[in-house]
């Protein structure tokens, strides 16, 4: 059994991490904060997060940082200030993950409905243009959650966390995406991208919560068992062998208020053979 270290304790939920300039940066959901935790385990609360829940990062190739809001895609500085990237408003609600390409197209998918309070709907990918307009590219999606680019910039895969499933699209000349296909059979929310091409996921199964390493197709390499759930993971560290995984202990949808109160969210590692793409 691979063994996990605790990096840090007493959050909410840790969601939508990213290995970035020496640091595990993260989204704190509950508490609103945009968190930047060194691999000693001291954190830094960088910002304010635009909403309670349900906002992603990702950086420009410039190294402005993208966060998602209620209905817009917003930029902040390297200085400090924020400003309106992408009007979101003429698409479907609840914008989530973000993606940055090689190229610096920025993908950005909605769930469709507004989590919580409505009914189901299935969500889009949105492309973001360089003039901020968003067109959608990908419709029909059971809840997208956690989104990877492969380094050679061909294929995009989303997790469709309501249909357990990782789907892949190829990437057009002009980032539009065709050829949907099921990468993987295989549950998932924030997903990673190793250097072989395998992706870690999570599941929560007859067998308990854990983070599985898979490959295209669906066959499970590898898994970390966990005694909580894990929301998303991401690979970094200097090597690029740490596997950071976002677990807390998940009493069901319904009850993500008691979730965020209990503060059970915890930041766990293990070190991995295959580093991140």
């Amino acid at each position: 059994m691979t063994e996990t270290k605790t990096l840090a304790t007493g959050l909410c939920v840790g969601e939508s991490p990213r290995w970035h300039e020496g640091r595990l940066w993260f989204s704190h959901w509950g508490e609103q904060e945009i968190v930047a935790l060194t691999p000693g385990g001291d954190r830094e609360v960088i910002a304010r997060g635009p909403k309670p829940a349900g906002f992603c990062l990702d950086w420009l190739p410039g190294g402005s940082l993208l966060v998602t809001g209620e209905r817009e895609l917003l930029r902040m500085e390297p200085g400090g200030t924020t400003a309106v990237h992408a009007d979101l408003g003429k698409l479907p609600a609840g914008p989530n993950e973000v993606v940055v390409d090689g190229h610096g197209r920025v993908y950005v998918n909605c769930v469709g409905f507004d989590f919580g309070r409505a009914d189901f709907a299935p969500g889009v990918i949105a492309l973001v243009g360089p003039d901020g307009e968003a067109r959608v590219v990908a419709e029909d999606l059971y809840f997208p959650n956690g989104m990877v680019v492969t380094p050679d910039g061909s294929t995009l895969i989303v997790a469709e966390s309501w249909t357990r499933r990782l789907t892949a699209y190829d990437i057009g000349a002009d980032g539009s995406l065709s050829g949907r296909r099921v990468w993987a059979p295989v549950g998932g929310d924030g997903i990673c991208l190793d250097a072989e091409g395998a992706i870690w996921t999570q599941v929560d199964d007859e067998r308990g919560a854990a983070c599985l390493r898979v490959r295209e197709g669906g066959e499970v390499l590898d898994r970390i068992e966990l005694d909580r759930a894990c929301f998303a993971s991401a690979l970094g560290g200097p090597d690029g062998r740490t596997l950071f995984m976002m677990v807390a202990v998940f009493p069901g949808v319904e009850r993500m208020a008691e979730m965020f109160a209990a503060r059970t969210g915890q930041v766990r590692t293990a070190t991995v053979a295959v580093p991140g793409a």
